[in-house]
C-alpha cells in the first residue's frame, strides 16, 4: 500500500511517499516516513489526521491515504 506523510510548519513543507504492508497504521506510516527524527519533533505533543480529519495513531490506513502530522496550536483560533 502507498500513502503520503506530510509535515508542515512555518517555512517548511515536507511530503514523503511511503510504502507499507496492507495492515499498517497511521503510526507505522509516521515512523517509516522519518519526519519525526528529521525535524526533531516531540512525538508526545503530536497528533495525526488523514485528509484533514483527526485520526488516532492506531487507525488503519488504506492505499492512497494522506497522513498529516499536526502540532499544537500556538494561539487560540477564536
Amino acid at each position: 500500500m502507498n500513502v503520503t506523510v506530510v509535515w508542515a510548519a512555518p517555512g517548511v513543507q515536507d511530503v514523503v511517499p511511503v510504502t507499507l504492508p496492507t495492515d499498517a497504521t497511521v503510526a507505522d506510516a509516521v515512523v517509516r516516513s522519518g519526519l519525526v527524527e528529521r525535524y526533531a519533533l516531540d512525538s508526545s505533543r503530536l497528533a495525526f489526521a488523514v485528509f484533514g480529519s483527526r485520526t488516532p495513531g492506531e487507525a488503519a490506513l488504506v492505499d492512497g491515504d494522506r497522513v498529516e502530522i499536526t502540532r499544537p496550536l500556538v494561539a487560540d483560533p477564536q
